[in-house]
């Protein structure tokens, strides 16, 4: 399975801006410039779609790796926060924290945190990114 977006950029990196599509259509010709990355501009930015998507993936990974343990959760919230910051190398993703609160009927902590756990380091986007990915879980009480 192969998935496919694109992005177009015309200046320099200060003064030019960017567009970014998804093959879905999710995304057409989304904005994204310096000031969106670095400041407080309107649109979006590379950092922020990598977020985006670990905290999507994350959250199928657990839903999978519940209903394999015979668990089905009523919600599951998932925030990510990427750090990005300059190093001595350049600009860098640093570190990934995913705060999560799920509702789980018949799940004790336990189980929940295992689940938890194992969502973290095999879901492909945790996979992909080479930086380090904390997480906080929570298990909250179901309506």
């Amino acid at each position: 399975m192969k998935r496919k977006a694109s992005a177009h950029w015309a200046g320099g990196l200060k003064d030019g801006k960017g567009t970014v599509s998804t093959e879905s259509g999710i995304l057409e010709k989304t904005q994204y410039s310096f000031g969106t990355r670095f400041e407080d501009g309107k649109g979006t930015n590379p950092e922020e779609l990598i977020a985006a998507a670990h905290a999507g993936c994350f959250s199928m990974a657990l839903s999978n790796i519940l209903g394999e343990a015979g668990l089905k959760a009523d919600s599951i919230d998932t925030e990510a926060t990427l750090t990005f910051e300059k190093t001595d190398a350049g600009f860098t993703v640093t570190e990934i924290h995913l705060d999560l609160k799920a509702a789980i009927p018949g799940s004790d902590e336990a189980k929940f945190m295992e689940c938890a756990e194992k969502a973290k380091v095999g879901c492909p986007i945790s996979r992909l990114l080479n930086t380090k990915i904390t997480l906080t879980a929570k298990l909250v009480a179901t309506v």
